[in-house]
C-alpha cells in the first residue's frame, strides 16, 4: 500500500498518541470518555499537548471544541477543517472518533516536517459530545459550533448522573450565553470544506478487503423510541387461541412483516437498515402463565436516499393497521424522530478517488449507516467529505481493531487532500 508521501516515523507518532489516549481512558474493560466528562477532557488534553509540542496554535472555542491551526499561504481565506470526536460510548473502543483527530494532527505534523505550507489554513478539530449515549443527543459540539444547539437540547440529562447538558457544559467552561442564543461560534462561511476520517463501524470493508473507502453520504433516520402494542391480558390456560388479543404475537407479526419488506428492499438494490433495539413486556407484569396484554418496542430505520426510509415507514403504518384489525390490538406511537440524510460533496468525493488511484490504494465508495459530526457540516451547507478506514470487530465495543497500515493509508489520502484541496 503506497504511503510514500508521508514522512518517516509518523507511524510511531500516531501509535503513541493512540496509546496515550488509551492510557487516560481505559476503564478496565474498554474505553470510556464521557461527553463533557473527565474522560473526554483528558483525551482533549492529550491532543492539545501533542499539538503544542509541535508549536501549533491551540485554542478551544465557546463549546470547548479543540481547534488546532496550521496557517496556510492565504491565512485570511476560508480554511479547510478536518477532524472528528474524542468522546466514546461506555466501554467502547479506542479508535471510534479518535482516529479522525489523530489522522488530522498527523497530516499536519507531516506538513511541518516537510516544510509544506498548504494553500489554505488547516484546522484540526476535536469536537465535543458526538456520541448520543450520554445525553440522548449526538453531535453536540459541532451543533454548538454552528449555532444549532437548542434550549431543549441543553435541558437533556446525562443518563448516569441526572446532570443537564447545560450544567455539564458550564462546568467545562463553555460560553453558555452565546450557545443559548444559538449564536454560531464559528461562521459557516469561514469553512472552505470539512473532511473527516473515521473507522468503519461495521464489517463491509473487512469482507471486501478494502483498506480505505470514500463515503457517499450518511443515512437519513426515522425513529420511534417507544411503540406500544396494547392487547388484552388473559389466563394462559383458560383462553383459546381464537379469543386471544396477545400483544407479543401481534407485535412479533408486525416485526416479521417489516423484516420481509426490508429484505425485498435490499434485494432490489436499495440501502436500508432496520433495528428493533428495545422489545419487551412490562417488567412488573411478566408471568409465565399470563397472556401479555402489552408489549413495548423501538424502531430505528435508516437508509439513503431518504425516500427509501419514508416509503418503508409508510409500509409500517399500513401493516400496523392491518395487524390491529386481524388481532384485535392497538399500536400507539410516540413522537417520530427524524434525522435527514447528509450526502457528501461530489467534487470532493471525486478528488479523494483520484488521490487513492494515484497512490494505488484499493478503495470503493460506500454509504455510512452510522451518524457522524460530518452531517452537521453538510446540513450547514459546508462542502463535506469522509474517508472510512477498515476496522475489525465492529465498533462501540472494546474489540475495535484498526490496523495501523490502513490508518496510515487513510492519513496519506487526507494529507494529500489538505495539501491540494478542492477550491
Amino acid at each position: 500500500m503506497n504511503r510514500a508521501n508521508l514522512s518517516p516515523g509518523l507511524d510511531d507518532y500516531a501509535a503513541k498518541l493512540f496509546a496515550r489516549l488509551h492510557e487516560v481512558s481505559f476503564d478496565g474493560v474498554g474505553i470510556t470518555r464521557a461527553s463533557y466528562g473527565p474522560g473526554e477532557d483528558a483525551a482533549h488534553d492529550v491532543i492539545a499537548a501533542a499539538a503544542a509540542a509541535e508549536d501549533l496554535h491551540v485554542e478551544r472555542d465557546g463549546a470547548r471544541n479543540l481547534i488546532i491551526t496550521l496557517p496556510g499561504r492565504e491565512p485570511d481565506a476560508p480554511f479547510i477543517a478536518c477532524g472528528s470526536h474524542l468522546d466514546s460510548v461506555p466501554q467502547g473502543g479506542n479508535f471510534d472518533g479518535a482516529a479522525g483527530v489523530v489522522a488530522g494532527l498527523t497530516a499536519v505534523v507531516h506538513m511541518l516536517r516537510t516544510g509544506s505550507v498548504p494553500p489554505r489554513s488547516v484546522k484540526v478539530m476535536a469536537l465535543r459530545g458526538e456520541e448520543s449515549a450520554w445525553f440522548g443527543k449526538s453531535w453536540i459540539g459541532a451543533r454548538a459550533m454552528l449555532g444549532r444547539l437548542t434550549l431543549a437540547d441543553l435541558a437533556l440529562r446525562r443518563h448516569a448522573t441526572g446532570q443537564t447538558l447545560r450544567e455539564c457544559m458550564t462546568a467545562a467552561g463553555a460560553d453558555m450565553p452565546r450557545i443559548e442564543r444559538a449564536e454560531p461560534l464559528l461562521a459557516a462561511q469561514r469553512f472552505a470544506a470539512y473532511l473527516e476520517l473515521h473507522i468503519e463501524q461495521g464489517p463491509v470493508m473487512v469482507e471486501r478487503g478494502l483498506p480505505v473507502t470514500v463515503v457517499t453520504g450518511i443515512f437519513g433516520i426515522l425513529r420511534h423510541m417507544r411503540i406500544i402494542c396494547r392487547g388484552k391480558a388473559d389466563h394462559a390456560g383458560a383462553v383459546p387461541r381464537s379469543m386471544r388479543r396477545d400483544a407479543v404475537i401481534a407485535a412479533a407479526e408486525l416485526v416479521t412483516r417489516l423484516d420481509q419488506r426490508w429484505r425485498e428492499i435490499v434485494e432490489g438494490g436499495d440501502e436500508l437498515r432496520v433495528t428493533f433495539g428495545v422489545f419487551g413486556t412490562q417488567p412488573d407484569k411478566h408471568s409465565l402463565a399470563r397472556v401479555p396484554g402489552e408489549v413495548e418496542f423501538s424502531l430505528d430505520a435508516r437508509g439513503l436516499p431518504m425516500e427509501v426510509v419514508t416509503e418503508f415507514y409508510a409500509y409500517l403504518l399500513r401493516e400496523a393497521r392491518a395487524v390491529e384489525r386481524e388481532r384485535g390490538v392497538r399500536f400507539e406511537f410516540d413522537a417520530l424522530l427524524e434525522s435527514p440524510p447528509a450526502p457528501m460533496n461530489e467534487r470532493w468525493m471525486a478528488h479523494l478517488d483520484r488521490i487513492c488511484d494515484k497512490s494505488r490504494i484499493p478503495h470503493e465508495r460506500m454509504p455510512s449507516g452510522a451518524g457522524h459530526d460530518a452531517a452537521v457540516f453538510v446540513h450547514a451547507g459546508i462542502p463535506t467529505a469522509m474517508l472510512f478506514v477498515r476496522n475489525d470487530n465492529g465498533s462501540h465495543n472494546p474489540g475495535e481493531a484498526m490496523h495501523m497500515d490502513d490508518f496510515m493509508a487513510g492519513t496519506a489520502v487526507l494529507a494529500a487532500a489538505l495539501a491540494d484541496p478542492v477550491l
